[in-house]
Order: C-alpha cells, then sequence, then structure tokens
C-alpha cells in the first residue's frame, strides 16, 4: 500500500480516537515514503507532520517536536520560508508548547503561522483562521482572553461561512471560546457555548472522543465556579475516565483529571461533608 493511502488510513483512526492503530498504520506510511524513489520521497515530511500530531495528541511530546523539526527542515529546503506547509508546521510546534504549557514559547511560532498563512492564502482562508484559532488558544494560556476570544469569534465566523455550522472546527472554537468567556467571568455566556460544543462534538465524535472530554473539563470548571460541587465530580470523573481510556493513564490531561477530583474531594473532606450541588 502506498504511503499516502496509509496516511489516509491512519489519520482516520487518529481521529477516531484509535490510537494504536494509527500509529502503526503511520508507521508504516513513513517506511514506504522513506523507500521510495525519488519523487516519492517527498511525502516523507508529510509523513513526519502526522506522526507528530499523533504524539502530541497521546502526549509524546519530546518525540513529537523531533518529528516536527525534522519535517520542517525539509519542507523548508525543499520549499523555502514562506510556503502552507511550512506554515503548518509552525502551528504544531506552537500546538506543542501550548500542550506543554509553555505558553511564551508558543506564541512566536503560532504567529509566524499566521504571517505566512495569511501571506499565501490570505487571511479569509479556513487555514489561516486555524492558524489565528490556534493563536488564541495560546493568548488564553497567557492570560489574554479579550484578544483570544476576538479570534475565536473572528475563526468560528470563517468556519461557519467555509463549512457549515456542523464542522469539527466551529465545535473545537466554539468549546473554546466557551473557556475564555469563563475565563473573564462570564460563565451564563460560557454555559450556553460548552453546551452547544459539547452537543456538537458528540453528534460528530461520540460520547467518549477525547476532545468531547475536553468539552465535558471545561463544564466541569463551569460547575466549580457556581459551587456545584457534585455536578463538578460527576463531569470530572466522566472526563478523566474518557481521557484515561483513550490517552492512558500516565497523559497529561487525565492526570489533571485525577489530581483536581483529588483536591476537590480533599477541600470537602476539610469542610467535614462531601460535595452538594448548590
Amino acid at each position: 500500500m502506498k504511503s499516502q493511502a496509509l496516511r489516509d488510513l491512519g489519520n482516520l483512526q487518529r481521529a477516531r480516537g484509535r490510537y494504536r492503530r494509527a500509529e502503526a498504520l503511520l508507521r508504516r506510511a513513513l517506511a514506504a515514503a522513506s523507500k521510495a524513489p525519488g519523487p516519492g520521497r517527498s511525502e516523507v515530511p508529510a509523513c513526519l507532520n502526522d506522526l507528530g500530531v499523533l504524539y502530541k495528541y497521546t502526549g509524546r511530546f519530546d518525540e513529537a517536536e523531533r518529528l516536527y523539526r525534522r519535517a520542517l527542515r525539509l519542507t523548508v529546503r525543499a520549499h523555502g520560508p514562506v510556503h502552507p506547509d511550512v506554515a503548518t508546521l509552525w502551528h504544531n510546534l506552537g500546538g506543542l508548547e501550548h500542550a506543554r504549557g509553555r505558553y511564551a514559547r508558543a506564541e512566536p511560532f503560532a504567529r509566524r503561522s499566521v504571517r505566512i498563512r495569511e501571506k499565501v492564502l490570505g487571511p479569509g482562508h479556513p487555514d489561516a483562521a486555524a492558524d489565528r484559532a490556534a493563536l488564541a488558544a495560546i493568548l488564553d494560556g497567557l492570560g489574554r482572553h479579550r484578544e483570544a476570544e476576538r479570534l475565536y469569534r473572528d475563526a468560528i465566523a470563517i468556519f461557519r461561512r467555509t463549512s457549515g455550522p456542523e464542522h469539527y472546527e466551529v465545535a473545537v472554537n466554539t468549546s473554546n471560546l466557551g473557556a475564555s468567556c469563563l475565563a473573564q467571568g462570564r460563565a451564563a455566556e460560557a454555559g450556553r457555548f460548552l453546551r452547544k460544543a459539547l452537543a456538537l462534538k458528540e453528534r460528530l465524535l461520540g460520547a467518549d472522543h477525547p476532545d468531547v472530554a475536553i468539552t465535558i473539563h471545561h463544564l466541569a470548571a463551569l460547575a466549580r465556579s457556581r459551587g456545584r460541587l457534585e455536578e463538578t465530580c460527576g463531569l470530572l470523573d466522566r472526563a478523566r475516565t474518557i481521557f484515561e481510556k483513550a490517552l492512558g493513564p500516565r497523559h497529561p490531561r487525565t492526570r489533571l483529571c485525577r489530581e483536581e477530583l483529588s483536591r476537590l474531594e480533599r477541600d470537602c473532606a476539610s469542610k467535614g461533608s462531601g460535595p452538594r450541588g448548590s
């Protein structure tokens, strides 16, 4: 099977949350591309990037970075520094630093991606919108929530216009917009966005997908902000269960949910009562 077909199958398995199957297919794709004669090797950077995305999802951050940087070197050598594929790799390096919680390091990568993409494709292109949305998530991490909110709203408008209201990127960015509103103290508005995003993600991905658990985790933060401790515990436990099944017990998202549950239980115990809704 050729590398492109293996990549397509591997990325489909990743999108469905079947990460072990995805890795086996993507490794086969990389091996096939590496052995291909002449022009066939041009798929090597794309295979490296696909594996990097998978490893980022599964918490293997150092491996992902090595793959991204190798792909970036090969892509710049082939196409120069201003090319959509180069923008994609800067985007992914920024997303990796975001996943590590290193937001200040992530921002220049994300901004470089935005500059390249807008120069090549124009600011209204959905890929440029995706770059700005990734930058928004980093700005949220830096506490610059108003700037992030403007970028999320702009991205959602573009995705709705180009792909329709039932698109994955609409769901993801609506979820992130809800979290940003919550960080600004607008709980009611945050709740509307988060519930809308959860319903759309469940329709698109199924109830047990890790992307669904991200929005459930945001909803847990919303419940906690309103003092609804029983609801918070239930949401955190649901998110933890999904993350653990899909990503394993040592993934950062799984650990975070487990730690938050433990803290909540300790807080409740110190007050002499179990968690109750308000």
